[in-house]
C-alpha cells in the first residue's frame, strides 16, 4: 500500500478558500477509482510554520500512484484548481 500526502500553502488561506480546496480534494472520492481511501482537511492554527490544507490518499501500489498522477479527473479538476490557488506545496509518498 502507498500513502500519498500533500500539504498546500494557499495564496488566500481564508476559511472559505480552505474549505473550497478541501471540498475539491474530497471530490475525488467516487471520481478516481484507484483511491482506496482519502482524507483532506485544513489547518485551524495558522502558525507561521503551518500549511493550510492537507490531502492524504491510499493506493494499492507504486503503479497505482503513477496512474493516479495521470488520472483525468485528478488532472483536469483537482490539480487544475489546486495549482491555481496554491502558493506552494510539499509531498511525501511512503509504502505501508
Amino acid at each position: 500500500m502507498i500513502k500519498h500526502t500533500v500539504c498546500f500553502k494557499l495564496k488566500d488561506n481564508s476559511e472559505d478558500e480552505c474549505k473550497k480546496a478541501v471540498d475539491i480534494l474530497r471530490s475525488m472520492e467516487g471520481n478516481v477509482p484507484l483511491l482506496r481511501s482519502i482524507e483532506a482537511g485544513y489547518d485551524f492554527l495558522h502558525s507561521p510554520r503551518s500549511y493550510d490544507v492537507i490531502l492524504q490518499v491510499t493506493l494499492d501500489n507504486r503503479e497505482a500512484l503513477e496512474e493516479y498522477q495521470n488520472d483525468e479527473y485528478h488532472c483536469s479538476v483537482v490539480k487544475k484548481h489546486m495549482h491555481s490557488v496554491a502558493e506552494s506545496s510539499v509531498a511525501i509518498d511512503i509504502e505501508l
